[in-house]
């Protein structure tokens, strides 16, 4: 029987694709997968069986062709570029006797390294665990393994058993841990909503230039390495935009294809910052030769965290590249629809915010209102709020000023510091700008 080894990073990557051929781009971006979980690569097989071996995924031709590779290169890790049922792990490492590691673990263990708060940390445990209770079936002998000793001996609770106990209530710790969490950023998506701040939520296949967009946008000194998954815990900061007003922009984890459901499990509300966004910000590698297809993966992640109904302005980043200049494309509506810009040079970064305005913002009003002097704290909120035209100082110590501000922002002000419009430079009160 193999027993698992805990260390050795050396690994031949087995890129699988059923029926088809593995393309160049799933060959690189599987490549710098390993790449940032460490992994010191000694080796590549391409393997294309029609249908799944369900003993080892790939044929016994293919996986003899494979343990040479891994002997000749001396190997100490197998990274399967495919998700493999616990029956194909086990039986790849016994005939291997190597370690097997497949898609969706390698990308957990990348997420591992890269949390750094305490709720993202939560998170990955808990995908961690939940993709381990699938897996206590695998051939590490010890699992197999009575108890024993003095007063233990007989027919007890096997290792195996043990295990899976102990894990369902490590789960059930850490949900607990994370429901307190959820709560938390519950009442602050609450707070946001009271105050009636808009959240906009940058999404977008990993590596795409989401955190060197944020840092551009919000001055936010997020980590944005060239590298996969370089940021994993969710970043808020507030943005001003000018002469219109503050929106929530939030930072998410990069998508990628074939996402670990456990993931997706496991950063439920981190995800439901994207959720609940007014708008999203669907970043986009324009140079990638394959950008077309990394649209649609993330589209149907956003499917899958409810969030595919939602506005979205497609920023088409990286297009110093390809010489592109910055350019503003509209929709058949009229609405912005698709935004070319450079995160890194800031070029296109005011038709962005020009475009956010337009989502954001629509429903501007305008018009005259009188405050008297009893009423600085509304004036306050006006200069805070609105885009203060005009201002004049009347005779009674108040103040007439021509605004300009958001609809919901008035009803809000009507609704809690009683303000009015007055008819004086216009006889239906107000004049709507959206």
């Amino acid at each position: 029987m193999f027993e698992r080894p805990r260390h050795g990073e050396r690994a031949v990557l087995l890129h699988v694709a059923l029926g088809q051929r593995v393309s160049a781009d799933d060959r690189q971006e599987f490549a710098a997968l390993a790449l940032s979980a460490g992994a010191e690569l000694a080796g590549e097989l391409d393997a294309t069986p029609a249908t799944a071996n369900p003993r080892f995924l790939i044929g016994t031709g293919k996986l003899e062709e494979l343990r040479q590779l891994a002997e000749a290169v001396d190997a100490e890790l197998i990274l399967v570029d495919h998700a493999l049922s616990p029956r194909q792990e086990k039986n790849l490492e016994k005939a291997l006797q190597r370690r097997v590691v497949d898609r969706t673990g390698l990308i957990l263990d990348i997420f591992a390294l890269r949390a750094r708060t305490h709720e993202g940390k939560l998170q990955v445990e808990l995908a961690q665990l939940r993709h381990l209770s699938t897996r206590l079936v695998r051939g590490w002998t010890h699992l197999e393994r009575q108890k024993g000793g003095i007063g233990l001996r007989g027919p007890g609770e096997t290792q195996l058993e043990s295990d899976r106990r102990m894990i369902g209530q490590a789960i059930k710790r850490l949900l607990a841990r994370l429901e307190r969490v959820e709560k938390r950023r519950q009442q602050g998506r609450q707070q946001r909503h009271k105050q009636e701040i808009p959240t906009v939520s940058l999404v977008g296949y990993t590596n795409a230039g989401k955190s060197t967009l944020f840092n551009r946008l919000a001055d936010a000194g997020v980590d944005a390495a060239d590298q996969l998954f370089a940021t994993l815990d969710p970043t808020l900061r507030k943005l001003h935009i000018a002469d219109h007003g503050d929106v929530i922009l939030a930072d998410t984890v990069g998508f990628i294809r074939d996402l670990p459901h456990e993931l997706i499990a496991a950063f439920k509300s981190t995800l439901e910052e994207t959720r609940d966004a007014r708008l999203l910000l669907h970043v986009v590698y324009c140079a990638d030769p394959a950008h077309v297809d990394r649209i649609e993966q993330v589209n149907e992640v956003l499917q899958a965290i409810g969030a595919e109904g939602l506005p979205v302005i497609h920023v088409y980043n990286k297009a110093d590249i390809l010489d592109l200049p910055p350019r503003l494309d509209r929709a058949e509506t009229g609405m912005p629809r698709r935004v070319w810009i450079s995160a890194t040079t800031g070029a296109g970064v005011d038709l962005l915010l020009a475009a956010m305005a337009e989502f954001l913002f629509r429903e501007r009003v305008r018009g005259l209102v009188r405050l008297d002097v009893g009423q600085a704290r509304l004036r306050a909120l006006l200069f805070d709020k609105a885009k203060i035209r005009n201002e004049v100082c009347l005779e009674n110590g108040g103040w007439e000023l021509d605004i300009e501000l958001d609809q919901r922002d008035f009803d809000q002000l009507a609704a809690h510091e009683n303000l009015v419009w007055h008819e004086r430079n216009h006889p239906d009160g107000l004049e709507r700008l959206g």
